[in-house]
Parts: C-alpha cells; sequence; structure tokens
C-alpha cells in the first residue's frame, strides 16, 4: 500500500469533539505535527473528515 504524510495545519480549538477524536485516533496532537500511515480505507475516510485541518503529501 501507498504511504501519505499528514500534517496538521490549523488548530482544532472551537472544533466538534468528533473532528478532536478524528484528529487524536490520526495521531496528530500539536500544530504542524506530522505522521505518516498507510493509505487504507479507513484512514482516507478519516483525513476526508478533516481535510480543512490537515495538508496531505504522498510518499
Amino acid at each position: 500500500m501507498a504511504k501519505i504524510k499528514i500534517t496538521q495545519v490549523k488548530s482544532i480549538i472551537d472544533r466538534s469533539e468528533r473532528q478532536k477524536r478524528t484528529m487524536q485516533a490520526l495521531g496528530l496532537t500539536k500544530l504542524n505535527q506530522s505522521v505518516e500511515v498507510e493509505a487504507t480505507g479507513a484512514i482516507i475516510g478519516m483525513v476526508r473528515k478533516v481535510n480543512h485541518l490537515v495538508a496531505i503529501e504522498n510518499l
């Protein structure tokens, strides 16, 4: 599978609890933090829910 790099670019302050939990599930807790994950269906679905808060790069 392909890997993607997800970087948090916006704060989760004043976001819904669901979006905060999604960011935490992706492993993002701080601004400008990045994680590298496999691009599975579940991960892609989570990224789509918070795409306005993150930047995505293909590796």
